[in-house]
């Protein structure tokens, strides 16, 4: 559905404009996730191989996903739209992306297991809560996301950074950073 403006919800997204229930075209959104979610959970249970794990991926995402870059599942994400990844990415098991704000994840990328990144929040007032808050995330050339770490709506890890495992990375990580704990601080500079 086309709003005033002529904008389907989804160029509203990509825009980072707050997303509402009420707003025209929610009902569209709500479909596509329901679909992106059974598409997940088809590649989770049927891929045996990385060849067809990037091919169900691609499916997911709409974009082909290069041979080069190997995703272990189980692989999750609500949208798949908005994630887009670049050559010799390494995604461990149990990733969860949520990118409905979108997410970057450029060459070389090294993800460990059950690592979560978001690129959506919520109001902090009670009465919109239920409203979506649209942020992107960028992951720089050869970083690497230590197991179990989060990273937060808005954030870019940069170029050849490290974020620890567990990490909660709620602010951009420098180039050549090495980053840990909850909230994520600068504990190294490698480069």
């Amino acid at each position: 559905m086309i709003s005033e403006t002529g904008q389907t919800i989804f160029d509203r997204m990509q825009a980072g404009e707050v997303i509402r229930k009420e707003d025209p075209g929610y009902a569209d959104f709500g479909s596509a996730v329901a679909q992106t979610i059974r598409l997940c959970v088809e590649m989770n249970a049927a891929a045996a191989t990385t060849d067809e794990v990037r091919r169900r991926l691609s499916e997911i995402t709409g974009r082909e996903i290069d041979a080069s870059t190997v995703i272990f599942p189980p692989f999750y994400t609500n949208f798949g739209r908005f994630t887009a990844l670049g050559k010799n990415v390494f995604i461990n098991h149990a990733c969860s992306f949520l990118d409905l704000g979108g997410i970057l994840i450029e060459d070389d990328v090294q993800i460990g297991p059950r690592v979560n990144i978001t690129s959506e929040n919520h109001p902090l007032d009670p009465g919109d809560r239920k409203a979506l808050i649209l942020k992107p995330v960028v992951i720089k050339r050869n970083a690497w996301i230590g197991a179990g770490a989060t990273i937060l709506p808005g954030v870019t890890v940069g170029e050849n950074a490290v974020v620890a495992a567990g990490a909660v990375v709620s602010r951009d990580v420098p180039a050549g950073a090495v980053v840990a704990g909850v909230p994520a601080k600068v504990v190294k500079q490698l480069i």
